[in-house]
């Protein structure tokens, strides 16, 4: 088995994803060929020796680790892999989210995490799919059966416009799906237990809670909203979700700070007291980058230079896919996968988040039937943004971008057409040759 793992230089996340490889129970990933490939050559090297420790300590050094630099290795890191994973971020902190967040700042449009969808979320991708495209074309060449996985944002636009535009396998995997259901019940008081029922469907991010039930099969929902709305305003977090919750009817897999800007109703230049009321978190992702960049010097030493360092599993669904693969007993897991069909009330062409089943046939996604009116509806806001950026990110046509942004709901409910084509020029010029050619 040959992993690849394109972006190695994060290391805490090369760490659980790699690590779980590892640790495995079974021979073949314990056996593993894992090839590190990044384009920064300090990042890379500090990936390399903590997981070549972590093989030392926890995996009798059975694990061949390999290391490429550049785009010049790109292809040998990818040649004869069975599986890719994907975790870059182009373009970085500085200076491409600092202008993601800044240019529409000087047009009173206000964001949050800006990676997902959004003016940020727009250029993010955009800046993105050229890379994704130069690596399906060497996956093609080299590894053609090999799986994709990608862990890049934004999810569904990237991993959408990857299977619009390559026969390689892929599947997009989140974090908020997993943890979606146990973190409603701790907002309100209540016990989880691993035995409980849930049904989650939509699209990346904005997957809708559909059911939730206890080992006995009875509704929990109820007894949810109850307690929620007892939570007072000035007590408890995770307002957004919880309002929406009671507004629409369902809880949303991703947080308050990225669902405040999927939406018109919550970052309000005319009402600013919003932002207080709901404890929306403006310019909270370029905090967190500045934060995380001086936590890792913090860090470094922990991870890069312990000699005995080791590792548990963790929650990722990497190891879990590839030991479904090897074993043929199918693993369930929230994946982002072409429609076609799977949620009725959806377009055939959008990303959507759904339940999947993955063994040695590959992944099977689960047919869903039809979302609540109001959930596709809202669903529908998203991917009308996701599909005119993915089209943008083929056609490389700048009205299509402009139209990509002219259709994102905070964008739209903030700004004038006239200052988001403007907006829009602004932030192309800005970013330059991180971005391809738009005509």
């Amino acid at each position: 088995m040959k992993v690849t793992f394109m972006g190695a230089g994060s290391t805490v996340f090369s760490k659980n994803v790699l690590g779980d490889i590892m640790t495995s129970n079974e021979p073949e990933l314990q056996h593993s060929v894992i090839a590190l490939y990044d384009i920064d050559a300090e990042r890379l090297e500090e990936s390399y020796m903590m997981l070549s420790t972590i093989n030392k300590n926890c995996n009798e050094g059975r694990a061949d680790i390999r290391k490429y630099l550049g785009i010049p290795q790109r292809k040998a890191a990818l040649d004869g892999a069975d599986c890719v994973v994907n975790a870059i971020q182009v373009g970085g902190y500085d200076p491409c989210t600092i202008t993601d967040f800044e240019i529409p700042k000087k047009y009173g449009l206000r964001q949050t995490i800006a990676d997902t969808l959004g003016i940020g979320g727009i250029m993010r991708a955009l800046r993105t799919m050229p890379v994704l495209s130069d690596f399906m074309h060497d996956m093609e060449e080299v590894c053609p059966n090999a799986l994709f996985i990608n862990y890049t944002n934004p999810m569904a636009m990237l991993t959408g416009f990857i299977q619009r535009t390559s026969p390689i396998k892929s599947i997009g995997l989140c974090h908020s799906v997993q943890g979606c259901a146990r973190e409603l019940l701790r907002q309100v008081g209540m016990e989880y237990n691993d035995r409980y029922q849930w049904k989650i469907a939509g699209i990346n991010h904005q997957a809708w809670l559909l059911e939730i039930c206890d080992d006995k099969g009875n509704d929990l929902y109820p007894e949810i909203k109850r307690r929620s709305a007892e939570i007072t305003t000035s007590a408890g977090g995770d307002r957004v979700r919880r309002e929406l919750m009671h507004r629409v009817g369902y809880y949303v897999t991703e947080s308050s700070e990225h669902s405040s800007e999927y939406t018109p109703w919550f970052i309000k230049d005319r009402y600013p007291e919003l932002i207080d009321r709901y404890q929306i978190p403006l310019d909270e992702y370029p905090r967190r980058c500045v934060n995380q960049i001086a936590e890792w010097k913090k860090l470094r030493d922990t991870l890069v230079n312990d000699a005995s360092l080791t590792h548990t599993r963790s929650h990722e669904y990497a190891a879990k896919i590839l030991e479904a693969q090897i074993t043929n007993v199918p693993f369930k897991l929230g994946g982002n996968v072409l429609n076609n069909g799977c949620i009725e009330n959806l377009p055939a062409e959008a990303c959507v988040e759904i339940p999947c089943y993955i063994d040695a046939s590959g992944i099977q996604p689960v047919k869903i039937g039809r979302l609540p009116t109001v959930c596709a509806a809202i669903n529908m806001t998203n991917i009308n943004t996701q599909l005119m950026t993915i089209e943008a990110g083929i056609t490389h046509k700048r009205e299509a971008v402009y139209q990509a942004a002219m259709l994102d709901p905070h964008t739209t409910s903030e700004l004038s057409i006239d200052d988001i084509v403007s907006m829009v020029d602004d932030l192309i010029e800005a970013h330059g040759d991180w971005l391809p050619k738009f005509n």
